[in-house]
């Protein structure tokens, strides 16, 4: 069989983590700081998603050499799982090479490192792969189901490898970290099932749903298991993305084995970031310590993804990444007295009529937090009394002039009202049915993308068909049949979609859920079927 162990070298030598996370810090300096945002790559992981249909592309003759080198599992194989190799090798060398190219660029950030954790906890080299799979190197990648990072862990999981997820901070989006806690779960699982593919299935259905997979079918492969997944029930049956998923990481690896043949730039690991890590206390202020080591916010959040604020976890000594010749002054800010409260934080002062819950609204900040950092305990507050608020003082202020500009444009657009929201509406969704463009939406009616909206609020559409076309699209909807659909574990808008052969668009507008719907086994939706 295919034995990912052939590139198994023995351990590498390197200082421990808190002393640095490889060789030296010059890798920091080469490497394009915004490869690892949000903005340049969200378009990348979508595609990771994306199911390659009948991929038509004529293969060179290279291209074709590379896909038939053998990974010694010809024999275990049906000619389904083999066309399904085939399909995903053809879309990332022809329709979805440029995504592929930026996640050979990401990799030169952090898969050196990611290869010598590998190696260290004994699991084949080439397992690192799995990282292109999952998130295309990506540690701002979020999934439909809300796993996030490089390693796409859920929350659950995530804590049960020790990667901590609360408001403050998402290690599931540390690089450095998860890591570890990869590489310890696919030991687990390996030593579960004791065969690599179930082990790389499992990482992505769950040990659960393999083990009882395997259990129903007398199973004892992969490739046996995905030739008698007809015989589960629909319930225990694998979805379609776990028996695809051993597939597109094999058609990953024959790429990464041939990356010169098929026209590939190597990974450049000379962008590899080799940073050392730092303890901080709880309730740091990062903001004020990037600016003490002469390094701007957008690229301390780029080596550091996994804080959600500019404050660390009051109650958590954090771990911060920086280069080896920024420790001296990062060291000297931590035990100052500067570290708390400074720039990242903001200073507010009771007047009458203010609760927690109305400045939590108003700063955007959960009651629970706002309690946390100013150890308090209760309910009442005084006027003239001074909170802290976890956040920039600049930030805050524009957010605040920003806020009273859209206060403003929503007046206006209000007494020029031509639609009212009814149920069901969503931002996204008046756009796609009116023409407008959401950005236009906004922009007309001082919202942001994060705006909910309530039935009944006046809303302007610079359009005066909008009525008649949301008039239309309700009719349409109300004369088809209405049905109330109960989740069932593991589902999600996508696969509830298309079992009802609807858009998941549509799903998420019927039922005012957002872009990042995740539901609950149990949950109930309203579907418009034919």
């Amino acid at each position: 069989m295919f034995m990912l162990t052939l590139v198994l070298g023995g351990c590498a030598t390197k200082q421990p983590v808190a002393e640095g996370l490889g060789d030296g810090a010059q890798g920091a300096a080469y490497c394009p700081p915004n490869l690892g945002r949000p903005d340049v790559s969200a378009e990348d992981v979508a595609a990771l998603d994306e199911v390659p249909g009948d991929e038509d592309a004529q293969l060179t003759s290279d291209e074709q050499e590379a896909l038939n080198s053998r990974l010694d599992i010809d024999i275990e194989m049906e000619d389904s799982d083999r066309e399904a190799v085939e399909r995903y090798f053809t879309y990332f060398t022809h329709r979805g090479r440029d995504h592929f190219v930026r996640y050979l660029e990401r990799a030169g950030m952090y898969m050196p490192y990611a290869r010598e954790v590998f190696r260290e906890k004994g699991l084949p080299e080439e397992l690192v792969y799995l990282a292109i799979v999952e998130s295309g190197f990506n540690p701002n990648a979020y999934s439909r189901s809300g796993a996030a990072g490089v390693w796409q862990f859920m929350p659950f999981t995530g804590r049960k490898y020790g990667l901590r997820y609360d408001w403050w901070i998402d290690e599931r989006r540390d690089p450095f970290k998860s890591v570890h806690s990869a590489a310890d779960y696919l030991n687990k699982l390996y030593a579960d099932f004791g065969d690599w593919y179930l082990a790389i299935a499992a990482y992505n259905a769950g040990e659960g749903k393999i083990g009882r997979a395997m259990k129903g079918t007398g199973a004892e492969s992969f490739f046996e298991l995905t030739q008698k997944n007809h015989k589960l029930s629909q319930k225990q049956q694998l979805r379609q993305e776990t028996k695809d998923y051993v597939p597109k990481f094999l058609a990953v690896v024959k790429i990464m084995r041939n990356l010169k043949k098929l026209g590939f730039e190597p990974v450049d690991e000379s962008c590899r970031l080799d940073l050392a890590e730092l303890k901080v206390k709880g309730g740091t202020d990062l903001l004020a310590l990037s600016k003490s080591v002469g390094m701007d916010w957008a690229t301390f959040a780029t080596y550091n993804p996994a804080f959600l604020r500019q404050v660390s976890p009051p109650d958590y000594e954090a771990s911060v990444y920086l280069a080896e010749t920024q420790m001296a002054a990062a060291q000297n800010f931590v035990r100052s007295a500067k570290s708390r409260p400074f720039e990242g934080w903001q200073a507010y002062n009771i007047k009458s009529g203010d609760t927690w819950y109305r400045i939590s609204r108003q700063f955007n900040v959960p009651i629970t937090v706002l309690k946390s950092v100013n150890k308090s305990a209760s309910d009442n507050l005084r006027i003239g009394q001074q909170v802290m608020i976890p956040a920039g003082a600049k930030a805050a202020s524009t957010a605040v002039a920003e806020k009273d500009t859209r206060s403003r444009t929503r007046s206006i657009a209000q007494k020029r009202s031509n639609y009212v929201v009814q149920t069901g509406d969503t931002l996204y969704a008046i756009s796609r049915e009116t023409g407008v463009s959401l950005q236009s939406l906004l922009e007309a009616n001082g919202l942001t993308a994060a705006s909910i909206l309530k039935v009944g609020q006046k809303l302007y559409v610079p359009d005066q068909s909008v009525s008649k076309t949301v008039a239309s699209r309700r009719q349409a909807e109300e004369a088809k049949r209405t049905v109330v659909y109960r989740v069932q574990r593991g589902e999600s808008v996508w696969s509830i979609a298309r079992k009802f052969g609807v858009s998941h668009l549509d799903v998420m507008r019927w039922n005012e859920l957002s872009a990042q719907p995740k539901l609950q086994p149990g949950d109930q939706l309203r579907l418009f079927v034919n």
